[in-house]
Order: structure tokens, then sequence, then C-alpha cells
């Protein structure tokens, strides 16, 4: 079965299952749960659920249930009313009104608190809500589709989740193949990334074929999320060059880049002629060490921040100024 999907590009038998499994289900209305890796790319496979479910031309919501503090999840999930709780200085819809008529994308589900667990199998059970300090039930008109990179089975023998949720949410499972698994897909996806990149006047590399073979046989602990980085890297580093093997440097090789180490012996903050954007530099700084922070803390923020020695709240906020902030609040 041939489908258009946004995003997940690659000629592999893995990925062309995974393509047919979204054309299976997307017409339904089926609960749908998605499993992998972090960053292997399982909200992109939601969106394409949606995008090719009847309910395409109403919202997509996303929420990462494990970067949202236990004690504001219902109030992001079901809303809440003026004065239901201190702060609460206005009404305010949830997720579930926002994506009211279309999809509400639940990742990492696995890290969603047992007490709300227990709340989000009722809206299953009777599809009705009540926003926190209202008595008013709302419908939810709502498709589920839940994410998680984690063993269910297993956190429900720890009694970390509930069966009868686990059984209400995995109707229909997708496993999203790590990117190791598929390595023969990374040209065609690195092609699409440097159109898109070309798309906007923004210089692209020209990868050897040998520093393509090396990246096939990196291991991509990172997966999708990693690459990507990885290529606009070297977009920067590298603006309309050649890139082989040598620029490639750590993690990708056991070497730092070529690139890095000239810069270090010759000064790595000796000033250029032209000067430099600092602004810029700082910014893309504070980038690359917030993903790798994320990354390595499963995109909880809270995990993240301490990684980073921040206060969560002051992680969100620049997470917002630089554009990483989805759905954290």
């Amino acid at each position: 079965m041939h489908v258009e999907t946004e995003g997940l590009v690659g000629e592999s038998d893995i990925i062309k299952a995974v393509r047919h499994l979204i054309a299976q289900v997307a017409p339904t209305d089926a609960n749908v749960l998605i499993l992998g890796e972090s960053g292997a790319g399982k909200e992109r496979v939601a969106q394409n659920i949606h995008k090719l479910s009847k309910r395409k031309d109403k919202p997509f919501v996303p929420l990462n249930c494990g970067a949202i503090p236990a004690e504001l999840l219902e109030s992001e999930l079901f809303g809440h009313e003026k004065g239901a709780f201190t702060g609460a200085i206005a009404s305010r819809p949830g997720r579930f009104e926002l994506a009211e008529g279309g999809t509400l994308f639940l990742d990492e589900i696995g890290d969603m608190p047992l007490p709300m667990q227990i709340k989000l199998l009722r809206v299953l059970q009777e599809r009705t809500f009540e926003r926190v300090g209202s008595n008013k039930t709302q419908v939810a008109h709502v498709r589920i589709i839940a994410a998680t990179h984690q063993h269910l089975e297993d956190r429900i023998k720890e009694g970390k989740f509930r069966e009868d949720l686990y059984y209400r949410l995995n109707v229909f499972p997708i496993h999203m193949p790590a990117l190791r698994e598929r390595a023969e897909d990374l040209p065609l996806m690195i092609d699409e990334w440097l159109a898109q990149l070309r798309a906007v006047g923004e210089p692209v590399i020209h990868l050897t074929e040998s520093a393509l073979d090396c990246l096939k046989s990196y291991a991509w602990p990172g997966n999708v999320r990693e690459l990507h980085n990885i290529i606009q890297r070297l977009s920067v580093l590298f603006p309309n060059q050649l890139v082989d093997v040598p620029d490639l440097g750590s993690p990708i090789t056991d070497e730092p880049a070529k690139a890095y180490v000239e810069h270090v012996n010759a000064d790595p903050f000796a000033l250029p002629e032209a000067g430099v954007n600092l602004r810029e530099i700082v910014s893309d700084l504070e980038t690359r060490y917030i993903e790798a922070a994320l990354q390595r803390a499963d995109g909880v923020v809270a995990r993240a921040a301490d990684l980073l020695g921040l206060r969560r709240t002051t992680l969100v906020e620049k997470m917002k100024k630089l554009g990483l902030a989805r759905d954290v609040a």
C-alpha cells in the first residue's frame, strides 16, 4: 500500500512497514501506541497518522507527559477554572479541549504518574472529563495517540503503570525503528534535510562516499534527532564545502573534528579580522548544551535542568527563547 508521508524518508523494508501500518490505522479512530527509542521519530509517526485521518482539518495537540511536573499535569490535560488552585488567576482550557475534534498526542506516556493514569483511563472509558475546579462535564471528541521509549510491560510488573490503561492505549501498536536499524536510509534522509536548507537559502555540505559510509556505521544513540543536529552543525562548520571523515569528529569518529583541532591549536578565543556575532555564538552554545541535556534526560525537562545546574523554570524560559520548547509549561 503506497501512502504519502512527511518526514519518514527511506526505502528500507522496516520503514516501509511503518508507512504501511500508518496507512492502515489512520482512517480509523483506534487508539495507537507508538514504541521506540528517544529521538527515533515517534511524534512524526503520530503527525502522519493525524494528517491521513478524517480529523486532519482539526488540531493535532502534543503533550510530553515527562516534561510536565506531576502537580500540573491534570491542569495541562483537562484545564482549570479561575481560582481552582493557587496561581489560577484565569480559566484555561486543557489539551483535551484544545484538541477537540482532532488528535491528542501523549508523548512519553510511561512517565505519567499513577494518579493521572487513573484519571486518563476514566476519560478513555467514558469519553468525558471536567476542568480542575469545575463540576461541568465535557465530552472528549478526540483521538488518542500515545508514545513511549519505555517497556510498559516492565513498568506494569514494577507497579508503575496500570495494566488496564496499557490495554486501552495499545489497540494498534507501531514500533518506530532506531536509526541504526535502517542505516541504508541515511543518504535519502540527509538529502532531504540538505534540500530543506537550500530552499531557505542556507549553505549546505557535500559528503564524500567515505564520510557517508562512516555515518552509516555509527550507532546513533540519539537517533534521527542526533543525525539532524550533526548535519546542521556540519553545514555551519563547512558551508558549501566537501566534508570527509576527519571533518566528522567525535562522536562519529574517535577523534575531534579537524576544524575543531585547528581552531583550538590556533587559539580558541582568537578574534577573526571581521569580528564575530557574540549573540549567535552564545545562543548556539546554549542550544547545543540544552539539546544534549534533554537527550541524556530522555526529554524530561526537570532532569535536564539538574544536569545544567539550572532551575526548571529557568530552563523552560531559555528553551522558549531559543525556540526549543513545543510542549513544556
